[in-house]
């Protein structure tokens, strides 16, 4: 190669690291701007905006996952869209609308695949990473067959499968996706009235679901799932009148803090505290409403905990270790949602009736920055890429 062609593909080089930003992704993240159908894409060290991405739907329930190494983030609109986002050129790479109605979706462990739940049809479909390509179609069907139920909690399991949990139906399926074209599903029935949501605990082993219909938790151990689903706090407000439910908690996301965990009561004013080691209740902590997100930081420490209406515009800290409420923040009006920087050293809250998400230092609880935001919801960053369950 002569010096001529050796300058010019040097400067071919230069101006695509360019283009790029010659940038890392492991301190990117998104907002979610709902009322403009955007995207947000937000540097968290230097908490400022670097640019948006339009055109993505119905974003009134979006949410987002990961890929592998931090530049693609996946977008499930309510719309049923599945998009495709590269944030580093800030763009659209692929987009399709897959479904009548989409609740989320989950990345598989080695990040070939990206699964959706969806309400219409029920259902999972799920895709080829790069392409999008649909490769399996599993529809929720249940009773008689003729009936499809809406799919919620779907979360990544070790080994290329899925667990989610049939709402009308009471079910908890597991499909094993190791050969994508031919998935295989394991169901299990009767687990509880009306799951609504879920989670998987961070290393993997239990999938968690919340019951609307019942108070209580099914439980499946992944490891040993010929062992069934198992009841967890069955019957927690037995004896009590339950308030109205104005908001549906959110489990995904659930606070570990040692060897506890800590989750919103439905229609309660209350933080429910569990011994991981026997899956019994530890504890209540009351709190200022009734609890959508329950999350913990990066350290365990402390947990924060947003409300349903009419409490939406606080937050509350809780202290982990002493269980009790040491901080009520009031971020702005209709807070929907919290992410932690990967080490925690800070919280990014929106307050969707105010245009803004607001920064908060975690040990000082001062306000570190204001973001103006288009309706905000759900904020993701990048480090979910390597968290299950995220």
């Amino acid at each position: 190669m002569n010096a001529r062609v050796m300058l010019a593909a040097a400067a071919l080089l230069a101006a695509g690291c360019a283009q790029l930003g010659l940038r890392g992704t492991g301190d990117l993240g998104v907002i979610v701007e709902r009322g403009a159908g955007r995207l947000q894409v937000v540097d968290t060290t230097r908490q400022a905006r670097t640019g948006t991405v339009a055109g993505l739907g119905d974003l009134s329930h979006a949410s987002v996952v990961y890929s592998r190494d931090g530049r693609y983030a996946y977008v499930f609109g309510r719309d049923g869209g599945l998009t495709k986002v590269d944030l580093l050129r800030m763009r659209i790479d692929r987009r399709i609308v897959q479904s009548g109605n989409s609740i989320g979706g989950a990345i598989s462990q080695d990040g070939r695949l990206i699964a959706a739940a969806n309400y219409e049809p029920g259902g999972v479909r799920v895709f080829d990473s790069d392409t999008l390509e649909l490769l399996a179609d599993i529809p929720a069907t249940w009773g008689d067959g003729s009936q499809r139920a809406k799919v919620v909690g779907l979360e990544d399991a070790a080994g290329s499968r899925f667990a989610f949990s049939l709402f009308e139906a009471g079910e908890i399926w597991v499909a094993d996706l190791s050969v994508p074209r031919a998935p295989k599903i394991q169901k299990f029935a009767n687990v509880g009235r009306q799951p609504y949501d879920a989670l998987i605990t961070p290393d993997g082993r239990y999938y968690i679901a919340g019951l609307f219909g019942e108070d209580g938790l099914a439980m499946l151990d992944l490891w040993h799932p010929e062992r069934g689903v198992r009841r967890v706090l069955d019957g927690y407000g037995r004896g009590e009148q339950p308030l109205p439910v104005y908001k549906m908690p959110h489990l995904e996301g659930w606070a570990m803090a040692g060897s506890l965990a800590f989750l919103p009561a439905i229609g309660r004013h209350e933080v429910l505290v569990v011994d991981t080691a026997t899956w019994r209740e530890a504890g209540r902590i009351p709190v200022a409403g009734q609890p959508v997100f329950v999350m913990a930081q990066p350290d365990g420490r402390q947990v924060w905990v947003n409300f349903a209406f009419p409490d939406a515009e606080k937050v509350q800290v809780i202290d982990a270790e002493r269980r009790k409420v040491v901080q009520t923040l009031t971020p702005g009006r209709a807070v929907l949602h919290m992410e932690f920087t990967p080490r925690g050293e800070a919280v990014w809250i929106s307050a969707r009736d105010d245009d803004r998400v607001v920064v908060y230092d975690t040990a000082s609880f001062e306000r570190r920055a204001v973001l103006a935001a288009d309706k905000p919801s759900g904020i993701f960053f990048s480090s979910r890429a390597h968290r299950i369950g995220f």
